[in-house]
């Protein structure tokens, strides 16, 4: 898939004031800092898209973007680690699970991880509340150009064990570099192919 045309369509606190379309929908999330807006303006051909920063936690609203008018891109907040007071904490927490678990159109969440760490107890839990309220999920794992290889697939397997003590079944999985576009024809291929087998239904 080539994304043609990617535009921002509105940001809001609310899953009842996301917009009223039939479309399919398909969220980015991710721990604080992962490189989630670095990696949707990557996959959209467009620098300033999301936005970037080098504070984590900056995203606090739920994104709509239009892609090639067909779909819905959504950035949600990010989990963890920001550096802001726990009741807001609570608040972001409150309209990022509010959307998943209520959002019909919601067709598969794609979860970030930095490839450079080793798994980290805070992601395996959002896993782990995906799977309990039934939500299909994929994971990203980003910044594949900042390690070896072997090093980025010794931690990834490290994820895939650690996942295999809970999970029969793993979420199939995407590696990926915002600086060198790398992954990017696989992860919008598996959305164009999903798109399409979701439109025959």
């Amino acid at each position: 898939m080539q994304i043609k045309s990617a535009e921002f369509v509105t940001s809001n606190t609310d899953v009842n004031k996301c917009p009223d379309t039939k479309i399919l929908e398909y969220a980015f999330i991710g721990r604080s800092n992962v490189g989630k807006s670095s990696l949707i303006n990557m996959l959209c051909n467009k620098k300033a898209l999301a936005k970037v920063s080098g504070t984590p936690g900056k995203t606090q609203l739920i994104n709509h973007f239009l892609i090639n008018n067909s779909w819905h891109l959504v950035d949600l907040p990010g989990y963890g680690f920001a550096k802001i007071p726990k009741a807001e904490s609570k608040k972001l927490e409150k309209i990022i699970w509010d959307y998943i678990i209520k959002r019909e159109q919601l067709t598969a969440v794609f979860v970030l991880i930095d490839s450079r760490l080793e798994p980290q107890k805070i992601d395996l839990d959002f896993f782990g509340k995906l799977g309990l309220h039934n939500i299909p999920f994929l994971i990203i794992f980003t910044k594949a150009d900042k390690l070896s290889s072997s090093a980025i697939n010794k931690n990834i397997t490290a994820y895939k064990k650690k996942m295999l003590l809970e999970w029969e079944d793993l979420p199939r999985t995407f590696l990926t570099s915002s600086l060198t576009n790398f992954g990017k024809d696989e992860l919008l291929g598996y959305i164009e192919t999903l798109n399409k087998e979701l439109a025959k239904q």
